[in-house]
């Protein structure tokens, strides 16, 4: 098959070309976009990351294309509805990062409560002054936990591990795993109610955008604490300014935003006289600029998947993904 791997470092580069033999592969360091679709249209398979552009405008540049096989587990950035009319068919990595991205979760969350960006920050300036640093044991406290997949009950024990109460909303409660895990689940009204710590860990697309905004903030506790390390449009970035702002919230700690892609190249927008974006997403840049300003506010770049475990097994299960389907079997299918 004629395949493409875009978004490559060079250790990709040399393990796709390792395991992949026979086949016509191309590695491109940048992402798909629609300028460089043209020069792939011969394609019969891709796979991308994060920051691609795989909407039908997109890929009907390669017509000849057959497999997308996304190295996220994540797939609501891509067009389904065109994938499915044009016969392309769609694998993901389902399972890469369990504890990796729990656990980044708990970093931002214990840097959050303990203030650790601003006490290292103190420190490297010669600040040694503890004003302002109390922080707030886990231990004793509820989390709440809104999605009890994989990553979610990695969450889950890792919460019991720091001596939490856990309370969980899924769609599809597994009342053995509650009971050998230690956790109760609870629907949301209930669990926003209850939790000291939301977490997130659903994913992206139509049926959770926008799961958390005014009303959920509003029924959670006051000062609760929200992490976020799913989606960005999980929550509605103009929401969480509000409930920040009228101090409601107690803090976030977020690893995706909505739009995130365009933060720092708005200059583009003036520089060409067009939005790379809808404009109505323009209010939610200034939603994220806002949130980066707050003080009890941590964002991360995305990294919660980022570490080199993960991203060794996001390579195997891509190449076993490609390979499957040139043999006629295809797994790890979506939508």
């Amino acid at each position: 098959m004629k395949i493409v791997v875009y978004e490559t470092e060079e250790w990709e580069r040399a393990a796709c070309l390792s395991l992949l033999p026979g086949h016509d592969l191309r590695c491109r360091p940048e992402a798909l976009t629609q300028a460089n679709a043209g020069a792939d249209g011969d394609a019969e398979a891709i796979t991308t990351f994060i920051k691609s552009d795989l909407r039908g405008t997109t890929l009907r540049q390669m017509p000849g294309l057959k497999l997308i096989a996304t190295r996220s587990t994540g797939y609501d950035h891509i067009d389904l509805d065109y994938c499915r009319a044009a016969g392309i068919a769609v694998c993901n990595v389902p399972d890469y990062g369990d504890h990796t991205v729990a656990e980044h979760a708990f970093a931002l969350l214990l840097a959050l409560t303990r203030h650790i960006v601003d006490a290292a920050e103190r420190t490297r300036r010669g600040d040694f002054s503890r004003a302002g640093l109390r922080g707030m044991d886990l231990a004793g406290k509820t989390l709440g936990v809104i999605g009890a997949g994989h990553i979610g009950r990695r969450a889950i024990t890792i919460g019991r591990g720091f001596g939490m109460e856990v309370l969980a909303c899924d769609l599809r409660p597994d009342p053995s795993v509650a009971q050998a895990l230690g956790f109760r689940y609870a629907d949301l009204d209930e669990v926003l109610r209850g939790a000291d710590v939301l977490t997130l860990h659903v994913p992206g697309g139509v049926g959770s955008s926008h799961l958390i905004s005014d009303g959920e903030f509003a029924a959670m506790r006051p000062g609760a604490l929200l992490v976020n390390t799913a989606r960005g449009g999980v929550v509605d970035p103009e929401a969480l300014v509000r409930a920040l702002a009228s101090g409601k919230l107690g803090g976030a700690a977020l690893d995706v935003l909505p739009e995130e892609s365009v933060i720092g190249d708005e200059a583009e927008i003036f520089r060409t006289g067009h939005s790379p974006v809808d404009p109505r997403s323009l209010r939610t840049i200034l939603a994220n600029h806002a949130l980066l300003r707050f003080p009890n506010v941590i964002v991360t770049p995305h990294i919660a998947y980022d570490t080199r475990e993960a991203l060794e097994r996001i390579v195997a299960t891509t190449v076993a993904n490609i390979e499957a389907f040139a043999r006629g079997a295809p797994r790890n299918l979506v939508g």
